[in-house]
């Protein structure tokens, strides 16, 4: 957490990763009823993680199509 904190940019901390951790919140406050906090907040970091690499693996993809034009 350290790292991620100091390696990027406040500005492209919030524009990336705030989006993904309140939607990956939001699911887990909707979704995860584990009666666990340990559960629940490992649920919520593996779902943040997914999120995450989903969009990375998406703008990627889409940055790759525009370079092949």
């Amino acid at each position: 957490m350290y790292r991620l904190l100091t390696s990027i940019s406040a500005g492209e901390l919030f524009k990336r990763q705030l989006p993904v951790f309140l939607v990956a919140f939001l699911i887990a406050e909707l979704s995860y009823k584990f009666h666990s906090f340990a559960l629940e907040c490992v649920a919520f970091l593996a779902t943040w993680f997914v999120l995450d690499g989903a969009l990375h693996l998406l703008i990627g993809l889409r940055s790759q199509e525009r370079f092949q034009r």
